[in-house]
């Protein structure tokens, strides 16, 4: 088993009479459901950094629409100007 630390929480007593009642009703303790919430908050941090930096890889590498690069002078044509 890996060691744990404590930590001491500040919170109002309403929450925390209604935190005991949620922790009940689930057969848990206030501890056990804070170290839940906040290994889904890690996790969840750690996929939207996986996302980002996924998205950033995308964004980075353009997309190959097919076609060839065009000439500066076709790219300035003005026929309709002369």
């Amino acid at each position: 088993m890996r060691p744990k630390h404590n930590i001491t929480v500040a919170i109002e007593p309403s929450l925390l009479k209604k935190a005991r009642a949620v922790a009940a009703r689930r057969g848990r303790s206030v501890s056990a459901l804070l170290a839940d919430e906040l290994r889904h908050l890690v996790a969840d941090d750690a996929g939207y950094a996986a996302a980002r930096k996924r998205a950033l890889a995308l964004l980075a590498a353009p997309l190959s629409l097919g076609g060839s690069p065009l000439k500066r002078e076709a790219l300035h044509e003005r026929n309709r100007l002369r």
